[in-house]
């Protein structure tokens, strides 16, 4: 028989509460360790030097909690704010940006695709997906909704597999290919949806200029702006599929951004939360990237960068601007009637490249360099503009495109027309002619041909008579010759003999 004991029962309770208190302290413990942890990651972060700050005269950049991130112009490709920039990240799902690049460059948008086993189960069950089984068939162009709108990783695969043939991993050399050609140096890609891989890697500027390629093109641009998904059931898809985006700049949602043109989310753990976007105001189209960040700071600090951009910079079209490489009214050729007709210049800047320059900075702070090493068709060189050492943009210097004529410039033609030179002497505007280099060179040949046809018939004329004059001259020599040796009676006789024929012929 068991008795009951006070004692022992509030020593147990004691134990029991003990236990229950510090139960609940490490209970808490990671979790304020977690907090306290992500809220250094992020002070940390904040704090990293901006390097397109260091640049004196340079706009200001805002604060953002992303580890890296940038801002492009779309058009030049000018970086107007950098923030460790070519630090390797995880890109997560921004991945797909090039897997659709290289789909809708490669593929027609009726292009069927069917899914294999693998490209459904080498998707984690925690991965973004749409719900499509193995032997399933879509277009591509819901394939690309799919991937744009839902960040479907199985349908990224399907797509990776149609293209390269067998299984998604032969399409990983194409990725790696392309995101070269794009002007990507520190990026490795080793899927096709950002799924975690220690070597997946990226840059925020990398990412940048995928995106100058992908936002260029407006289809991928309508997909990835919609915010739902629907792909309707067929034969070969039997389900009503519904899926919305979560990009939270899009219309209607939290950080809606009026002048959003599209854009693509990614996460992971490793990767937190990633953000490309691109939006476009009064013509200027920009670019940005935050990687590594922490939601919902991805959009703040999206939108921050876009508004810094759209306030703070401008693009100037050169052939407007430009003075120092004054082509058209150079000092090359004077004349104060146009002897040729009405000749045009043979030489202008492209009247579609810009530079992108800050508010802040006067045009005539700029520098500029020329190079005539170029393998474009009619360009004759280039002039790179950079102020600070940063760059600014280009422009070409172009052949007329109106001539069939072709003409090899040498590098000291060009630099006549440009530099101090034409600066320091600007010539009177009345008296420039536009010279038609192609016209003069052709008179100058012509009268040259005229004037060595001329002496060649004139040299021919010449020794004409001279021969002639020789035959005539020997000849008459020799009559006379002939003459001297005849006696006087012999020349009456034969003078007799002439006169008697005459009479015979009377």
């Amino acid at each position: 028989m068991h008795h009951y004991s006070p004692l022992k029962t509030r020593k147990t309770g004691k134990k029991l509460l003990l236990l229950a208190a510090a139960a609940v302290f490490f209970l808490q413990q990671p979790l304020q360790l977690f907090a306290a942890t992500r809220d250094e990651i992020i002070a940390a972060q904040q704090s990293k030097t901006i390097e397109t700050n260091q640049i004196t005269g340079w706009p200001e950049g805002p604060v953002v909690t992303a580890d890296s991130a940038i801002l492009i112009d779309a058009q030049t490709g000018v970086v107007l704010y950098a923030k460790d920039a070519h630090k390797q990240q995880y890109p997560a799902s921004t991945t797909k940006i090039l897997t659709s690049l290289i789909a809708a460059e490669q593929c027609e948008m009726d292009e069927v695709v069917t899914f294999s086993y693998k490209a459904v189960h080498d998707n984690p069950y925690d991965g973004s997906h749409i719900g499509i089984d193995k032997g399933e068939k879509i277009t591509m162009e819901q394939c690309l909704s799919a991937i744009l709108i839902a960040s479907a990783n199985e349908v990224a695969f399907g797509v990776a597999e149609h293209i390269a043939g067998e299984s998604w991993e032969n399409f990983i050399p194409l990725m790696n290919q392309r995101a070269q050609e794009l002007g990507c140096i520190n990026s490795n890609f080793v899927n096709p949806n950002g799924l975690h891989h220690e070597e997946h890697v990226t840059t925020a500027y990398d990412l940048a200029m995928i995106g100058k390629a992908f936002f260029a093109n407006e289809l991928l641009c309508k997909f990835s702006s919609t915010r739902v998904l629907h792909i309707p059931p067929t034969d070969h898809q039997p389900h009503d599929i519904y899926a919305a985006s979560t990009n939270q700049m899009l219309p209607t949602r939290e950080y809606a951004y009026q002048y959003l043109v599209a854009g693509k989310t990614g996460y992971t753990d490793q990767a937190k939360s990633c953000l490309i976007s691109c939006a476009e105001k009064d013509g200027l189209k920009l670019i940005c990237v935050v990687l590594h960040d922490y939601s919902p700071r991805q959009y703040q600090d999206t939108i921050a960068l876009l508004d810094y951009g759209f306030a703070n910079f401008e693009r100037i079209n050169i052939s407007q601007t430009e003075t120092k490489y004054n082509i058209d009214h150079s000092n090359f050729f004077y004349s104060e009637n146009d002897i040729f007709g009405s000749s045009k210049p043979i030489l202008s800047l492209n009247t579609q490249d810009c530079i992108t320059l800050p508010k802040t900075v006067p045009f005539t702070d700029v520098d500029s360099s020329i190079s005539y090493e170029t393998t474009q068709a009619n360009q004759v060189a280039v002039i790179t503009y950079t102020y600070q050492d940063q760059y600014l943009g280009k422009v070409s210097v172009d052949l007329a495109t109106d001539r069939d004529i072709s003409y090899s410039f040498e590098t000291p033609v060009l630099e006549s027309l440009k530099g101090p030179s034409a600066e320091a002497q600007e010539p009177d505007e009345d008296k420039v002619v536009f010279v038609n280099v192609f016209k003069v060179l052709g008179w100058i040949l012509g009268i040259a041909v005229g004037i060595l046809l001329l002496i060649i018939l004139i040299n021919l004329i010449r020794n004409y008579h001279f021969s002639s004059r020789e035959r005539n001259n020997r000849h008459n020599w020799k009559r006379r010759r002939r003459r001297r040796g005849i006696s006087p009676a012999a020349r009456r006789r034969r003078r007799s003999r002439t006169i008697a024929r005459f009479r015979d012929y009377d």
